[in-house]
């Protein structure tokens, strides 16, 4: 066992992938806070964090720029409602001061790899097409047509719940859908086309931006597509996690192409998102079983993906007792003072712990999970 994370970073890692067992014990957030710390000393240069990629760049033009306000891109930048956790609040803190007078190509980066949605909702298109139309208006060149406010219509219809639980309700499988789909295909299409001209005018920044946006509008229509199939229910749920996930894999292979030549990025997210084994998820009397993020990720990079995965022993937090000690986190237990990083393989065969519950949102360790882990960071309590 060891405390440092450099004894688990392969010289060919571009993604640490650092899972937590639950979103909702603190001690992990801020256990990764001193963990990238620590890589950034050794050559790492971006975060990588479960919110919406679209969102987030409010967020790294702060850490690396300072435009805006601590409190406002808190607010804004973050999905889920995670900007209201304090490790991210010092985890955005530290970075803009990390980043104060230094060179722009040695400052820290930071992204989002989710898409602009919940599992069960999602917005409308209408802010990400009129970004890209807008951009679009640049050089010389006329762009494709961008009449499309007339399809997207009221926000609300898109938005609201029974939009993604609701097939009969949602706009996914709509004519006006369709047409968007064929106008988002357009711009990007013209984007690509027009990318001389267009980054003359602007910036290469500006270009990318413009691709970010338009990259979430595809995955919206995707999504809403999906939640608009008229197929038994548990496949349709299926359908939409499948979703989510691949849009959260394509993210960080972009995320990566574009810090290569700057450093490895830490990756920080729920161990379902990031575990090469597929997760398992019951909705209601629906169990959902998929491929992650972290499994598409895994299988097209290769040993440049290390991902580990986040345990804990007690927390009061969760309200999650100590451990059985025939249990993966029973035998992390009597070992572990306060926290500790294992190789996976180190971890002998053991039981799945049975005493959570849905509403503590954790995910106990199991064999699956372990064989395709390179390493296991245990916290003892929260």
């Amino acid at each position: 066992m060891s405390q440092d994370i450099r004894d688990f970073v392969p010289p060919s890692c571009g993604l640490l992938a650092l899972g937590e067992p639950t979103h909702q014990e603190p001690a992990f957030a801020r256990l990764r806070n001193d963990l990238f710390a620590e890589l950034v000393e050794h050559g790492f240069r971006s975060v990588a964090l479960e919110t919406d990629r679209v969102a987030a760049l409010a967020v790294d033009d702060f850490v690396r720029e300072g435009t805006g306000t601590l409190d406002t891109v808190l607010r804004e930048g973050f999905s889920h409602g995670f900007g209201a956790l304090d490790g991210n609040r010092r985890l955005v803190a530290w970075m803009r001061a990390y980043n104060e007078g230094r060179a722009p190509g040695e400052r820290l980066a930071f992204h989002g790899f989710d898409a602009p949605l919940e599992t069960m909702s999602a917005p409308s298109p209408r802010p990400y097409l009129e970004h890209v139309a807008a951009y679009l208006r640049h050089g010389p060149a006329p762009g494709p047509d961008l009449d499309f406010a007339h399809l997207v219509g009221d926000d609300e219809r898109w938005s609201r719940t029974e939009a993604v639980l609701d097939p009969a309700r949602s706009v996914g499988g709509t004519a006006d859908a369709a047409r968007l789909r064929v106008i988002a295909d357009d711009m990007l299409a013209a984007l690509y086309e027009r990318a001389p001209e267009l980054v003359a005018a602007t910036s290469r920044d500006a270009w990318n931006r413009a691709r970010i946006h338009l990259t979430a509008v595809i995955g919206l229509l995707r999504y809403h597509r999906e939640a608009a199939r008229r197929i038994e229910e548990g496949a349709r749920v299926t359908r939409l996690c499948v979703t989510r996930d691949m849009l959260m894999a394509r993210n960080l292979l972009d995320i990566r192409r574009t810090e290569a030549r700057r450093g490895p990025t830490l990756v920080f997210s729920h161990n379902l998102h990031l575990q090469r084994n597929p997760g398992t998820l019951r909705m209601g009397d629906t169990e959902v079983n998929w491929y992650g993020a972290g499994a598409v990720v895994a299988s097209l990079e290769g040993e440049r993906y290390t991902f580990v995965a986040g345990s804990l022993g007690r927390s009061d937090a969760i309200a999650l007792g100590e451990p059985d000690p025939d249990t993966y986190e029973g035998g992390l237990q009597r070992r572990v003072g306060t926290w500790a990083l294992t190789p996976a393989t180190a971890i002998p065969d053991a039981r799945t712990r049975t005493d959570t519950a849905p509403p503590q949102g954790y995910f106990p360790l199991d064999r699956a999970t372990l064989d395709g882990a390179d390493a296991v960071l245990h916290i003892a309590a929260g």
